[in-house]
């Protein structure tokens, strides 16, 4: 799979699961905790992935994509620590919909000038055997990347 279609597939990973939390009932707690821990998870490694593998790959191949990688790298810190807040609130807190749904929104956001923006560019100047190498590269980082939010590269910048 290339780097471009395995982050996409995990974009959409993340969209299904935030439609589910969407659709669970007010009082549904406990299904919210646990798409909440599942989003958590999902998002780390893909900040991780991105930031250590993607990120730097893009901006060698594409130099003229540096302002969206900057971009994404700070938009990821807000991420990172909304997670973290995430991770350790009450389900029955009056605050846990609310940061999720503020979550959700920076998360579209980000995928839509992912996608829309600067995917394509980045597909241009890398070709498609080195978007394969560099998918094979990545799957290969979310076995090892941290699942903890804070330790996300981002997190501390």
């Amino acid at each position: 799979m290339d780097a471009i279609v395995l982050l996409k597939e995990d974009h959409k990973t993340v969209e299904k699961l935030f439609k589910e939390f969407e659709k669970a009932g007010d009082r549904a707690h406990a299904t919210k905790r646990r798409i909440a821990d599942r989003v958590i998870e999902e998002l780390t490694v893909h900040a991780v992935i991105e930031e250590e593998v993607f990120y730097p790959a893009a901006r060698e191949a594409a130099p003229g994509t540096a302002d969206h990688v900057l971009e994404s790298v700070e938009e990821h810190h807000v991420v990172v620590w909304t997670l973290a807040e995430l991770a350790g609130l009450d389900p029955h807190d009056e605050r846990f919909d609310a940061k999720m749904t503020v979550l959700m929104e920076n998360v579209r956001h980000h995928v839509e000038e992912e996608e829309r923006d600067w995917f394509p560019e980045v597909r241009k100047a890398m070709g498609r055997n080195r978007l394969l190498e560099l998918g094979e590269r990545l799957e290969a980082a979310k076995e090892t990347a941290t699942r903890d939010p804070l330790k996300v590269p981002s997190a501390a910048k």
